[in-house]
């Protein structure tokens, strides 16, 4: 009985030593292992980045005004032209008859001129014999020698030599407006067989050839007719680009930017925003695609000073780029120097202390002495690809938590104990990147 009593208790004991250890030893919870960094002082350059094709900013559409049959195209595509040099002659030969037309049209209405004037010195000769003989018709019947008959005759030869005169000089003012139209029409038909003759507007490259010697253009006059080539000033570039509506806004003009060029790798070239889109790129005629994304068109020109190593041995004209090259561009939007900043990935969010407010405030986690996790509330400003401005709530030197983000986003919480994770030079340069 007394042994059985005995093993109870040494039994119960134990029970009670196991269940202490437990508690003590495995309930225990061990420490989160995280990354940490300093803040710093850094200069921090916001960037709005977007893609697009490379372009002349310069190019021209060489177009026919008039219809006809290219029979001269002494140019290709890739061939530099100056001002004023030949680039396509239309067969001529139909402006030409047309030319002819015209100006024997308008001989013929000077000659008419010269008739009509003849007439009218005619008529005036008339006219003034005419009102010679009224005068005296006048006189004789004042002195009762002619009758009343004889009167209203030369009256009546009087009036119909005056109608004759002012007649002969509306002859000569229709000679003249037809002289006019003539003259218009010869100046129609010497202007559309000059334009049988296309020359190049600017100096530049023939960086497009639509069309071929033997084939037949149509030109409708006062509208664009079919194009022909496109010749573009090479020297100066541009990049189009499309920005999203909500970026649009942080672009100004005269913006730099830096430009990657897919053709030229590990090379980043400079360039300056020289244009901004009013009006969404989804625009049409009938409103809004509400469909499609709001986008703007922004031109960067590339400043030839950034790729003046690519012209090493040739000439100052040709350019490194060729229209349609896919780029990539950062536009360089603000800057802040001497910023205090930190790892963008180390501002999280977490529901406010008393849980009242619908919006989650913005903060860090810092590592207190004792290896704390303390919660600070923080006010951001600009960012870039890496680091965010902090503008309240660090200061320099704090060690911000940096991750890993499953701990900063969701599991950690304020006063928690973490433990630092010693990375190798190759994970922290990976967990850098990330």
């Amino acid at each position: 009985m007394k042994l059985t009593k005995k093993f109870w208790i040494i039994t119960g004991l134990t029970v009670v030593a196991l269940l202490f250890a437990a508690k003590w030893f495995g309930g225990k919870e061990s420490a989160e292992l995280v990354q940490i960094e300093e803040v710093q002082v850094r200069t921090i350059i916001e960037r709005v980045s977007a893609s697009g094709k490379i372009q002349p900013e310069t190019e021209v559409n060489i177009t026919a005004e008039v219809s006809g049959q290219i029979i001269n195209l002494p140019v290709k595509e890739g061939d530099r032209v100056q001002k004023g040099d030949l680039l396509v002659q239309i067969n001529p030969d139909l402006y030409e008859a047309a030319l002819n037309r015209a100006q024997a049209a308008a001989n013929s209405a000077r000659s008419n001129l010269a008739s009509a004037k003849a007439q009218h010195a005619q008529a005036d000769a008339q006219f003034f014999a005419a009102q010679k003989g009224w005068e005296r018709t006048q006189q004789l019947f004042k002195d009762r020698i002619l009758s009343q008959a004889d009167y209203d005759t030369g009256e009546a030869n009087f009036r119909s030599a005056e109608a004759t005169l002012t007649a002969a000089g509306e002859t000569i003012r229709s000679a003249e407006f037809a002289i006019s139209s003539a003259e218009a029409s010869v100046q129609e038909a010497r202007d559309n067989l000059s334009r049988t003759t296309l020359t190049a507007p600017q100096s530049g490259t023939v960086t497009a050839l639509v069309k071929e010697s033997g084939e037949s253009v149509q030109g409708n006059g006062f509208t664009a007719g079919e194009v022909v080539m496109k010749v573009s000033d090479l020297s100066i570039m541009e990049v189009d680009v499309e920005v999203n509506e909500s970026d649009i806004v942080r672009v100004g003009m005269g913006d730099a930017a830096e430009v990657e060029v897919d053709a030229y790798l590990d090379q980043t070239f400079t360039g300056l925003v020289t244009e901004i889109g009013n009006t969404a790129l989804n625009a049409g005629l009938n409103g809004f695609a509400m469909d499609q994304v709001t986008n703007f068109s922004v031109k960067v020109r590339l400043l030839p000073e950034s790729y003046a190593g690519l012209l090493e041995n040739e000439t100052e004209t040709l350019s490194p780029f060729r229209p349609g090259m896919s780029a990539k561009v950062d536009v360089l939007t603000r800057e802040a120097k001497g910023a205090l900043s930190i790892p963008i990935q180390s501002v999280t969010t977490r529901e406010t202390e008393d849980g009242m407010d619908d919006e989650n405030e913005l903060g860090v986690f810092v590592l207190s002495e004792g290896d704390i996790a303390e919660w600070h509330v923080v006010t951001t400003g600009i960012q870039d690809n890496r680091y965010i401005e902090i503008l309240t709530g660090l200061s320099e030197g704090d060690r911000v938590i940096t991750g890993p983000y499953q701990s900063i986003s969701r599991t950690l919480v304020n006063g928690d104990t973490v433990e630092i994770e010693v990375l190798e030079e190759g994970d922290e340069n990976e967990s850098a990147n990330e």
